[in-house]
């Protein structure tokens, strides 16, 4: 929770799940992280080969410079893919081929976001790791607003996907897609608004029973270092997307949008009907 006396605190877990507090641009706590190596953070702008306090604090300091995370200077506006099935990536496909009209997202400085435009959902999720808390910033918001995305909650920057759903719903969008980290959010969006497409994120660290939670609710699935998602999701996946850190898609919906991805696309692919999951030797280390 943010201290009550602090108006610009950010909290976000990334890079192995450290947790990391940033106040007015600057650093000021960076926790343990939980997995010592990734073969995502390996590939990142400013690797991180190896998971420590000094490489994590390294690359959000570039993170900050580079595009002004948790600052007034947040670029929003994005086009250039990451990771080639990540989870923004999907998403921002998705909007462009007319599976979605809208998202719903997390942003720093803003908290949750709906947003139509693929290059805005691309540029707030394109480099953003798993946000915590933030606090609102007027620059951020307005940037945001300019291209079209609307804010939920302008005055706490809070994060709540549920009320982001509901609201998309209620300003007349009609193929909604969000981000859900927390399975309890998952399952309530989907009882309540069963047609929205909704992609589990940040899952590392989720008990059996929290992934089999995520996994009876969504459509996607990230892996990230998770054991649990992997033996789950991987269970029930009706497609898979890579092999150190997967995507699963649990749904015909969620499949359908990875599929299309791969037929508009100029990669080569390898497509080959096997039991999932299929992991490679070069998994995060260790699973949690």
């Amino acid at each position: 929770m943010k201290s009550s006396s602090v108006s610009d605190e950010h909290i976000i877990e990334a890079i192995g799940r450290s947790r990391i507090v940033i106040r007015d641009g600057v650093i000021v706590e960076i926790g343990e992280a939980q997995v010592r190596k990734c073969p995502l953070a390996k590939r990142f702008a400013y690797p991180v080969p190896v998971i420590t306090i000094d490489a994590v604090k390294a690359n959000i300091e570039h993170r900050i410079k580079a595009f002004g995370m948790c600052t007034p200077d947040r670029d929003v506006i994005d086009t250039r893919e990451f990771v080639g099935f990540g989870a923004t990536e999907l998403l921002s496909f998705a909007s462009r081929a007319g599976l979605i009209d809208a998202a719903v997202l997390a942003c720093d400085g803003a908290g949750t976001v709906i947003v139509k435009d693929p290059a805005l959902i691309q540029g707030i999720g394109g480099r953003m790791s798993g946000l915590v808390s933030t606090s609102p910033i007027a620059k951020v918001i307005r940037r945001i607003e300019k291209h079209g995305g609307i804010v939920v909650d302008k005055k706490h920057a809070s994060l709540d996907q549920f009320a982001g759903v509901e609201w998309a719903y209620d300003v007349g969008y009609t193929k909604v897609a969000v981000t859900v980290a927390r399975p309890e959010v998952a399952v309530k969006i989907r009882i309540a608004f069963p047609d929205t497409l909704i992609f589990g994120v940040h899952v590392t660290g989720l008990t059996r029973e929290e992934a089999e939670s995520m996994v009876a609710a969504a459509d996607l699935m990230t892996s990230c270092a998770s054991g649990t998602v992997r033996d789950v999701a991987g269970a029930k996946a009706l497609l898979q997307a890579g092999v150190s850190v997967p995507i699963f898609a649990i749904t015909k919906r969620g499949k359908e949008i990875i599929i299309e991805k791969i037929r508009q696309t100029d990669e080569p692919v390898l497509i080959k009907p096997t039991k999932l999951p299929a992991l490679d030797a070069n998994q995060p280390d260790p699973l949690v």
